[in-house]
């Protein structure tokens, strides 16, 4: 059985506790949090757990085989890079680190130890994007045109993230995992409303070698919570609605035809409306699922599918976005400060 400690005990180590507890293959063993009332939570759920105050003694306990990384983002280079150079195993919450240096470290490092370093993208082992691979990979879809991601609610302002790396990396992955492309051109543009160096607003629009173009639509400050991803392929379009408790899925049978060029006098599409299938998706949780793959990539039945690799093409695409996205802010408030003189003079 692997002996595992959770660092970071707020808003996901309960579900990560939870899910380790009741897989047969790991015994969590010690939970790391500062706030007092976390480690109070964390030993009304489970009271046999050694509580440690500071996540580096949790990674030096000798007892410990493998941790999880619960923790801030600003946080997970160092404590991935301690634990891989204890010989630990290590699942750590997305993004995998802070910038692509950092994450190019890790994956090395866990080469040399010869230790899993896993990502959480845990929408991969989402029953609707299961599905949507699988149509994808059957060729059921067509001819991918469009990946469209919307990913809105009011808040939650994370102090030292801005909305880009909070909400993008579920939707990155998710467009790597099913078409496995590298944008040859990027686009983004966004808004800081609150602090003048996160943006709490995102647009993003990428264009891939197979003449598909994503958008993916970031925003903090909506007053609805939207989780929707559109895809759209030449034979059926598939809309997945993350909060739409009873048809999460959708696959349209719809698309737009064209007579060959020498058949038709006019650029007039016909349109093929037909049957909307909402299959039924596993009802397993995702987070059962990858603490299962994180267990199996261990002993080595599987390899993995949330590997140091795959987070680091993640962290790449969202440092490569950062870019475009700082130009286009600066190009922005250059705008507003040169209003501002001729407002002045």
């Amino acid at each position: 059985m692997i002996k595992v400690g959770i660092c970071g005990f707020g808003y996901w180590g309960p579900n990560l506790l939870r899910n380790l507890a009741t897989n047969p293959g790991f015994c969590p063993v010690a939970v790391a949090e500062r706030r007092e009332a976390y480690r109070t939570n964390a030993a009304s759920l489970a009271p046999n757990l050694r509580l440690y105050e500071e996540a580096a003694d949790l990674i030096d306990d000798p007892e410990i085989d493998a941790v999880a990384i619960a923790t801030p983002i600003s946080n997970h280079f160092e404590l991935a890079r301690r634990a891989l150079a204890r010989f630990k195993h290590v699942l750590v919450e997305k993004p995998m680190c802070a910038s692509v240096a950092e994450g190019e470290e890790l994956v090395a490092l866990a080469e040399r130890t010869r230790r899993t370093l896993m990502v959480n993208h845990t929408y991969l082992f989402h029953g609707a994007v299961q599905k949507l691979r699988e149509l994808k990979n059957s060729g059921a879809l067509g001819v991918v045109s469009y990946f469209d991601s919307v990913r809105i609610n009011l808040g939650l302002f994370q102090p030292d993230m801005n909305v880009l790396w909070d909400l993008a990396p579920h939707d990155f992955s998710i467009m790597n995992y099913l078409f496995d492309e590298e944008p040859i051109q990027l686009e983004a543009t966004g808004y800081c409303h609150l602090n003048p160096h996160l943006p709490d607003i995102a647009y993003i629009t990428m264009h891939l070698p197979s003449r598909m173009i994503a958008h993916f639509h970031l925003s903090w400050m909506s007053p609805v919570k939207v989780r929707r991803i559109a895809v759209g392929g030449s034979y059926q379009m598939a809309v997945w609605d993350d909060l739409n408790q009873h048809e999460k899925l959708k696959i349209y049978d719809s698309g737009i035809e064209l007579q060959p060029e020498d058949q038709r006098r006019t650029l007039v599409p016909s349109y093929r409306i037909g049957d909307v299938l909402s299959p039924r998706l596993p009802g397993r949780e995702p987070l059962a699922a990858v603490v299962e793959h994180f267990r199996r990539v261990i002993e080595g039945q599987e390899a993995s599918l949330l590997s140091g690799h795959h987070g680091l093409r993640i962290v790449r695409l969202l440092e490569r976005t950062q870019t475009v996205l700082d130009a286009s802010l600066a190009k922005l408030q250059y705008g507003k400060d040169l209003q501002q003189q001729r407002a002045s003079r």
